[in-house]
């Protein structure tokens, strides 16, 4: 059976670094990125994790069906990078308008991402694979004035529940500094 460790931390907190330390001494590493390049700034953030990773690990870009990526994957270690921003991409997937949303369409769509994420974990443990996922710690900040925003927290902090349950180990970074929960 796979074992699945989850590192959850603030903006700018070194989760990522973290996350990728505990892979430092495997070769064996997809890496999943989940973000999209929006414009120079991100392209720069990505140029930035690209450089920092060991050059063997392997890489794909994407956001959609990642139980199938893992599952066709030959590498034993998997590193998610990262669940916030898997989640804003499949928020926009669709032309919602979350400003009118329906409190049903909202729950369909949390239901949709749950699902989603659900699928990766049980598909790396049933592939015996290590799954390290990283995601940001949103329940610290202020409650948005905005409702997309609030949307948003309310999806990925239940998700980020969800995972930390299912996860055989859970860490959060602060300023650079590890503290296992988990």
């Amino acid at each position: 059976m796979g074992k699945v460790i989850l590192v959850t931390g603030g903006s700018r907190s070194g989760k990522s670094t973290f996350a990728e330390k505990l892979l430092e001494d495997k070769d064996d590493v997809l890496y999943i990125a989940t973000a999209m390049v929006t414009d120079k700034e991100m392209e720069k953030r990505v140029q930035k994790h690209k450089e920092r990773r060991n050059s063997k690990w392997g890489t794909h870009e994407g956001y959609k069906e990642l139980d199938k990526v893992i599952k066709e994957d030959c590498h034993k270690y998997i590193m998610l990078e990262c669940i916030g921003t898997m989640v804003t991409n499949l928020m926009f997937d669709k032309n919602y308008d979350f400003d009118t949303m329906s409190q049903q369409d909202i729950i369909k769509l949390s239901q949709h991402i749950k699902s989603e994420v659900e699928k990766v974990i049980v598909i790396a443990k049933e592939n015996n694979k290590e799954l390290i996922i990283v995601t940001n710690e949103v329940g610290w900040s202020l409650v948005s004035e905005h409702r997309l925003g609030r949307i948003f927290s309310d999806i990925l902090g239940n998700l980020n529940q969800l995972i930390a349950n299912l996860s055989d180990e859970v860490y959060l970074v602060a300023c650079g500094l590890p503290l296992k929960l988990k």
